[in-house]
């Protein structure tokens, strides 16, 4: 069984109500955190006010991306999308292009699918009832529920990465938060705690404390409004709760690309509406084989993904970036375009173009480093 005070845990279900143990905090707690927050609270520009096409953009974007990252994407996206019923009007490359550098592009294919659901069936308004937001694209529980709290104070509670390591280290709780027992405990605990007005104000106080004090290392407990009843803090289990799982090691995986011109153009392919990338542009390339050189390997992948002939060239430029657990490195050539129409069994459609037309079209960050370099000055004259 699990152990509040110590570090022994499994799977069984955690001990305890939820209920019971958010009981005396219940009355002294908001206030604490809400008054925090009203000094401390960043200013972020989905925080000017309280509508909920703004709001839920903001969410989706900030999943697994910070907060100052998130800002000129927001921006940009609002300045070109200003309402729900411009981004369900939308084509999906310009939301993607848009969506550019910020990774997770399935995001922003189901805010789009969303969009346009919500113009068909809500008259282009989101929706300020739970029950209208359920099993729609990319609307899970934390979205729902951070959106309607913030847009129209109902009171609906959060759990994400920030509010999880407040929550666990406040209670003492030394279970996985990953596992659907924890998990359960904690969505509880969480609606026990929420106050009956200002629920968005506290849900977003409590994301910010995790931001900003309770942080992962070297939690600032002395800066904590909620110190003083805080588990972790009187037992010392700061550094460890909430429990952490191993980080498995990276794989590393070596790849090569082609640059294929003709003339002044070069192909860009779109890649497949499913999987890694979906439906982004980009030059061909692939994983090598064991023991393949770069340049063999772009030689054999210039025809298996184009089913055209070509004479491959020099290296253009090496570039390592990561996806989850891998580090790709990727060696990128040029290659003279010779005979052949496009065929692949895994690209949908290709396009020549030239390097100025390239911005044009939704790539992924590593892609747009490429297609960088064949627009660099000196870069020019060699492949053109």
């Amino acid at each position: 069984m699990q152990q509040h005070l110590g570090l022994k845990s499994d799977r069984a279900a955690p001990a305890g109500d939820p209920v019971d143990a958010a009981a005396p905090l219940r009355r002294r707690l908001p206030r604490r955190l809400l008054d925090w927050f009203a000094r401390n609270r960043r200013e972020f520009p989905w925080r000017r006010d309280r509508d909920a096409y703004r709001i839920w953009v903001s969410e989706v974007m900030l999943q697994q991306t910070q907060a100052a990252a998130v800002i000129p994407y927001f921006e940009r996206f609002l300045r070109t999308f200003p309402t729900l019923a411009d981004l369900a009007a939308a084509d999906e490359q310009d939301v993607l292009r848009l969506w550019e550098g910020l990774g997770y592009y399935r995001r922003a294919r189901d805010l789009l699918r969303t969009a346009r659901l919500l113009a068909a069936t809500n008259g282009g308004r989101f929706p300020d009832q739970l029950a209208a937001l359920h099993g729609l694209p990319g609307l899970g529980r934390y979205t729902r529920n951070a959106v309607l709290s913030q847009a129209f104070d109902r009171r609906l509670p959060i759990l994400e990465a920030n509010s999880v390591r407040v929550l666990t280290r406040l209670f003492g709780r030394t279970g996985d938060p990953r596992r659907g027992p924890e998990q359960r405990w904690l969505w509880a605990a969480a609606e026990a705690l929420l106050p009956s007005r200002r629920a968005g104000d506290f849900n977003q106080a409590l994301m910010e404390l995790g931001a900003l004090v309770c942080t992962p290392a070297a939690p600032r407990c002395e800066g904590c409004p909620l110190a003083e009843d805080c588990v972790a803090r009187r037992l010392g289990l700061q550094t460890v709760i909430p429990a952490r799982k191993p980080k498995p090691a990276p794989t590393l995986v070596r790849e090569a690309a082609v640059v294929i011109r003709r003339g002044e153009q070069v192909l860009l392919l779109q890649r497949p509406p499913d999987g890694r990338w979906a439906s982004l542009w980009e030059f061909p390339h692939g994983s090598l084989v064991e023991g393949e050189a770069p340049d063999e390997g772009a030689a054999r992948l210039l025809h298996e993904l184009t089913g055209l002939q070509g004479r491959l060239g020099s290296e253009l430029i090496t570039l390592r970036h990561s996806v989850t657990r891998f580090r790709i490195t990727l060696v990128c050539f040029e290659a003279e375009y010779l005979a052949g129409d496009f065929h692949s069994a895994f690209y949908c459609q290709a396009v020549w173009a030239t390097p100025a037309e390239l911005s044009a079209y939704a790539v992924s960050s590593p892609q747009r480093r490429l297609a960088k370099v064949l627009t660099a000055a000196g870069r020019q004259g060699r492949l053109f």
